[in-house]
């Protein structure tokens, strides 16, 4: 799995959750997982979830964003399961890169205190599987209460490096332990 960290702020308005838009704007080609710094505006139109259309929105002033596409196996359940463990791995990082702060995960959503520190969207295309996932870098902008990176002291830039190479190590490892299983009844 490639990954990459861009350098360049994106405004997030739902439109980036398409298949080949790593391709097209990054030059990554296959299953890749990309970063960027930038603000969240999800418009109605681009809103995958249906229980937010008519919500309070989706929104924030400064976000810490990821979006993956996986070619292996366009199938949603997966793509659900590969979002909650990008969320898990999140929380994992946060906890080292902020020792103590109690950062709970409640299905794809992170929480600390009341505050809602991510948003995460699974679906699929006819080709791939696509994520995202978002954490508040700063306060702002949010229909709703939030946590923030700046809240825990943790840099943006160093929570996103990290979180992208342990997903690509995550990956790597599942492709290696998927690839030294014998089938029952193979040989003996």
């Amino acid at each position: 799995m490639q990954t990459l960290w861009i350098e360049t702020a994106v405004a997030y308005d739902g439109s980036q959750l398409r298949a080949h838009w790593i391709l097209r704007h990054c030059g990554l080609e296959g299953d890749a997982l990309v970063g960027f710094r930038g603000p969240c505006a999800v418009v109605a139109a681009e809103m995958a979830d249906l229980a937010d259309l008519g919500g309070p929105g989706i929104a924030g002033a400064d976000m810490v964003h990821f979006l993956w596409e996986s070619f292996a196996h366009p199938d949603l359940l997966l793509a659900v399961h590969r979002q909650r463990l990008l969320s898990a791995q999140a929380a994992e990082v946060l906890r080292e890169l902020a020792p103590g702060t109690a950062v709970r995960r409640d299905g794809d959503d992170l929480f600390v205190g009341a505050g809602k520190l991510s948003i995460s969207i699974a679906t699929v295309s006819p080709v791939s599987a696509l994520l995202h996932f978002a954490v508040n870098a700063t306060p702002g902008g949010a229909p709703v209460p939030t946590a923030t990176l700046a809240d825990l002291g943790v840099e943006p830039v160093r929570f996103a490096q990290a979180l992208l190479q342990r997903v690509a190590v995550e990956q790597a490892s599942i492709r290696a332990a998927r690839a030294k299983v014998r089938a029952k009844g193979e040989w003996t």
